[in-house]
Parts: structure tokens; sequence; C-alpha cells
């Protein structure tokens, strides 16, 4: 399974971008500033460049696990029901426990990628029931032991 997600409205503050999954529109995305980083970058530039909690992923490719349950969501009642798995990004350099989530605003991102719809400037809206559609496809895309990657532009 590839999904692609297009970064299309760089703000102060967030990034709107468009889910594909296999070349069909699937929802849009709530991520931090993007600052121009990219997969292919230097470390140490990635650092120099990347805020904190505040920064958008590099742009690039990058393999999605659904095995690993996330320490910070695991509790959570949204997530109960799969054991905190959460669709986790493998090896995002300079960051760590990249998560696609449910959130609205920029301030519930910290670095992961949020799904909705953007009914509003700055925010994606229906994202439970949106990050349930897109959990759905993605489990079973892995229970069949389909590579899943996430391409981002």
């Amino acid at each position: 399974m590839k999904l692609h997600l297009t970064r299309i409205a760089r703000k102060p503050g967030y990034t709107i971008g468009n889910l594909s999954i296999d070349g069909a529109c699937f929802c849009d995305t709530l991520e931090d500033t993007d600052r121009g980083l990219k997969q292919a970058m230097p470390l140490e530039e990635i650092k120099r460049l990347k805020q904190p909690g505040v920064t958008a992923i590099p742009a690039g490719t990058y393999y999605i696990l659904m095995h690993i349950a996330s320490p910070k969501y695991s509790t959570r009642p949204a997530y109960r029901s799969i054991g905190g798995k959460l669709p986790r990004l493998a090896n995002v350099p300079g960051y760590d426990g990249v998560l696609i989530h449910i959130g609205n605003y920029p301030k519930d991102t910290e670095g992961c990628i949020l799904v909705g719809k953007n009914k509003a400037p700055g925010a994606v809206l229906e994202s439970t029931e949106t990050f349930n559609k897109l959990y759905a496809l993605l489990k079973a895309a892995a229970d069949k032991a389909e590579e899943i990657t996430l391409t981002i532009s």
C-alpha cells in the first residue's frame, strides 16, 4: 500500500496536506510548520533546522509500522480498542515516535501527522472518524503482510 502526503498549504505555525492511498484522495492532514527538511539532508542539518515539537518531519519516503504500542497514547480511550498500536513512521531522521493520530489543531501534532477534513483554517475536523477509517485500511494491509509506505512531498 502506498500513501502519499502532498503538502499544499505551508502557513506560519502549521501545514495542511492531502493524503492519498494508492493514488486515490483519502483525507486532509495537519502537521507542524514545514521548515524545508528533506530525508536526504545530513542529520546535523536536520537537527539544526528542527524546532522540537513544532516542526513537520522531513519530506521523503517512510515505512509505516502497525505493531508498536505508543506509550503516550495506549491508555487513551480512542486507542484502547487497537491496543495503542498507532501507525508509526520508521526511521525518520532526527525524530522519534512519529505517529499518525487523532487531533484537530497544531498544538495536537507534536511532530506527528493528524488526519481529518480541513474545514477550518489551521485545523482538521472529523479526525476520529477519519483516523478509524484509515486505521482499518492500514491494519488490513498489515495483516496481509503488505508493505506500507508514506511519501511526503
